[in-house]
């Protein structure tokens, strides 16, 4: 068993088998085993990572999170999102837990998205459901989301409101129509976030079989609740790992929609990796709303004069519509969404 990894794996009534087997450089993570056997593998070569007591997460977890996952009580407030939250702020030091549970998270999405190509969607927090701007990036992720994954930070606002419309891309527009409508009815997770996921819940119950859709939050920013459009949920607890590798993965390259300093701490960051990246490496970088990168946030001007010369200077753009975005990502949906953000 050299070399073997065995993550969350039920060994129970198996001590016969690992007896005789040749467990020297096997990796035990969290694995049930019988009484007295964890020692006896130790003692025989092995390396074995206990479970830990008190963690309201699987630290050595497998998959990625689902949104059902998550929200799995009615009440908020008891779902394993919010008691994730609450363990990771209380005195208990809780860092080896959190850094084993992301690392199985980081591996968990390494094999998720084989063989997936994955476009990002970035944008600010406080888009409310039924604002104008919301409804343009829902648009923007039906576009993007046709033949590839829409992946964005996975909260709320202009991150849910993409993952909604790449969620809803292969229905027709009247459904994503609908189903704003729907959600504008709980347009904050403020006050109310029960209100909000329910909103969102009765939009999936109505679509249950949506494309596929990626979000990556952080419950650093636990107050703000991952948003129910994304099918898979890379959730990390720490946000340095979280912002590093959310724009790593996008291979087919990141929108940026109009946002504060979380939104502009993206777009530089993606813009060093770009600076320095091989030039077969380079993804593209839309910044949607000319009037917001130029004169409200003016990093347009910034981030072009940094490109000047180097080999990502054509592969920074600047638009105002779903249909330009879509084309210079390269997205085949983008044919009946000329809608302009009103920025």
């Amino acid at each position: 068993m050299a070399g073997w990894r065995l993550r969350g794996v039920d060994l129970t009534g198996r001590r016969a088998q690992l007896e005789t087997a040749d467990v020297t450089g096997a990796l035990f993570l969290g694995c049930r085993l019988d009484p007295g056997l964890e020692d006896r593998l130790r003692a025989r070569g092995a390396i074995v990572f206990p479970t830990l007591p008190d963690v309201p997460v699987e630290v050595y977890r497998s998959r990625l999170y689902t949104p059902q996952e998550l929200y799995d009580t009615a009440d908020y407030q008891t779902s394993l999102d919010a008691r994730a939250y609450a363990w990771a702020g209380a005195g208990v030091d809780p860092d080896l837990a959190a850094a084993l549970h992301d690392h199985a998270v980081d591996v968990a999405l390494t094999g998720w998205i084989e063989g997936r190509h994955l476009v990002g969607v970035m944008g600010g927090h406080a888009l409310r459901r039924g604002q104008s701007e919301y409804a343009f990036a829902a648009r923007l992720g039906r576009a993007l989301g046709v033949d590839q994954v829409v992946t964005t930070g996975g909260g709320p606002g202009a991150m849910e409101a993409a993952n909604l419309g790449a969620y809803l891309s292969r229905e027709p527009q009247e459904a994503l129509d609908a189903a704003l409508g729907v959600l504008a009815a709980a347009p904050s997770f403020v006050p109310d976030v029960g209100a909000w996921v329910r909103a969102a819940f009765e939009v999936l119950d109505a679509h249950p079989h949506g494309a596929e859709t990626l979000g990556i939050p952080t419950w650093h920013y636990g107050h703000e609740p991952p948003n129910p459009f994304a099918t898979r949920i890379a959730k990390y607890f720490r946000n340095a790992t979280r912002e590093a590798i959310l724009l790593e993965v996008c291979d087919r390259g990141i929108v940026f929609l109009p946002g504060a300093a979380g939104t502009l701490q993206e777009v530089f960051q993606d813009a060093c990796e770009n600076y320095y990246a091989d030039e077969s490496a380079i993804a593209p970088m839309v910044l949607v709303g000319r009037e917001h990168w130029t004169d409200t946030v003016p990093a347009w001007p910034l981030l072009r004069t940094l490109a000047r010369g180097r080999p990502m200077e054509d592969h920074v753009h600047l638009v105002d519509t779903v249909e330009e975005a879509a084309e210079v990502i390269g997205a085949r949906g983008s044919r009946d969404s000329r809608v302009a953000p009103d920025a």
